[in-house]
């Protein structure tokens, strides 16, 4: 990788976590919670399909999803976050580059895994609700139990499936929007 990957890498990431946190925040609204593995894979498809029009080395996809982990650590989301970035970065690297990164469908796949982390921001809610919400009992008691209704265990894997299709159609779209980039990168 050159300084220009390294570089590319920095921009997207930064661009597409500034996008993340602005969707996150309709999260303090109990029902827009879940709904962010709705939003995020689809709003942030934009900018990362457009990033996959820069990726031709190896490991350009994967440190993108480390690095989304590793912000999700820093702003109290705890680990499981990291290390699903971790393999579902790995895995859309594999993804894109069996496509030989010039892939169009290979691209829209590529965004569905990648999309995955977003989900596992929400397995400690799941499998350890009594620390994840005595980390945040400024929330209000209200909110823990709207939201404790509203996500039951079993929409752990709903959720994933959510994060990995809205991911999908957030690629189908940032391929539309961007199809001229995607033209001139010979990916069309």
């Amino acid at each position: 990788m050159k300084g220009k990957d390294l570089i590319n890498i920095g921009i997207f990431s930064a661009i597409y976590f500034i996008i993340l946190f602005a969707v996150a925040m309709l999260g303090f609204i109990p029902i827009f919670l879940p709904l962010l593995t709705v939003f995020v894979p689809i709003i942030g498809g934009i900018p990362f399909m457009l990033f996959l029009t820069r990726v031709k080395k190896f490991g350009m996809i994967w440190i993108m999803s480390v690095i989304m982990g590793i912000l999700m650590l820093l702003t109290g989301m705890s680990w499981p976050p990291l290390v699903v970035s971790a393999v579902s970065g790995l895995i859309a690297e594999l993804v894109y580059k069996s496509g030989n990164y010039r892939s169009a469908s290979k691209a829209v796949l590529t965004n569905g895994v990648f999309s995955l982390w977003v989900a596992a921001n929400y397995l400690p809610l799941f499998f350890a609700a009594e620390k994840y919400w005595s980390s945040r009992q400024n929330f209000g008691q209200d909110y823990i139990d709207t939201v404790t209704k509203l996500m039951p265990v079993w929409m752990c894997p709903v959720l994933f499936v959510v994060s990995f299709v809205c991911g999908i159609i957030g690629g189908f779209l940032g391929r539309a929007l961007m199809k001229k980039h995607f033209e001139k990168a010979c990916i069309a």
